[in-house]
């Protein structure tokens, strides 16, 4: 008979909005890189934690304590960069948070693993634009709906979603018009979003090999 090994995963983010988004991202990719490990591997429903709003490191720490009392395997933990790059984000934000974590906690504490978007979330909903334009409802092209620049050199993504919202919308009477807000498709895209093309993102990319790094701690995989 075979075992089917299970693993157990959190996540923790900034904001509702992104909750929407991430939960099925998360649960995704652990399940993208579950076929890489020895044996059958069921991810189960991953589990959002919510925390008062606080600083950061004592957020994340809040959030591990009550990961260990659902005996949660895994935290992932978000925040956006709000830059160019995630520097600013990992040296000031994650790494003194994972390590304050990690010696309170010591045995307790989780296998951490960070998702930081570079600029933020909405990054990577443009990660698929075929997807985005489908949850739109627009057939326009990339050049008329603004969508040409490559998601993480975006100062703002979440307003290129929204001008190609409005533009997509625009030819459309008043009357007729249903008025989709960028709000309606966290979800979704986060459903459908293609992973492969979300993997040409390199915050994607980083988040997806700390993901690999917690299958091997578990000793799951190689």
């Amino acid at each position: 008979m075979i075992k089917i090994k299970q693993i157990l995963v959190g996540y923790m983010t900034e904001g509702p909005t992104d909750t929407r988004f991430l939960e099925s991202i998360i649960q995704r990719t652990f399940e993208d890189i579950a076929f890489e490990c020895h044996g059958a591997i069921d991810v189960l429903p991953v589990q959002h934690i919510s925390v008062r709003k606080s600083a950061f490191s004592d957020e994340v720490l809040n959030a591990a304590k009550k990961a260990f009392e659902m005996g949660l395997m895994v935290l992932c933990v978000h925040t956006d960069a709000d830059a160019e790059t995630d520097l600013f984000a990992f040296t000031n934000k994650i790494t003194p948070a994972f390590e304050a974590t990690q010696n309170n906690l010591k045995e307790n504490c989780q296998i951490l693993v960070a998702i930081v978007p570079v600029q933020m979330t909405e990054a990577w909903l443009l990660a698929d634009k075929d997807t985005l334009k489908q949850e739109i409802g627009t057939d326009k092209t990339d050049h008329e709906l603004g969508l040409l620049r490559h998601p993480e050199s975006l100062p703002d993504p979440k307003k290129v979603i929204e001008n190609a919202i409005s533009i997509a919308h625009q030819h459309v009477t008043r009357r007729h018009r249903y008025q989709l807000t960028l709000s309606e498709l966290y979800t979704p895209i986060g459903q459908k979003v293609n992973l492969e093309k979300l993997s040409l993102l390199g915050s994607y990319r980083k988040f997806k090999e700390a993901v690999r790094a917690a299958y091997q701690q578990l000793a799951f995989l190689d």
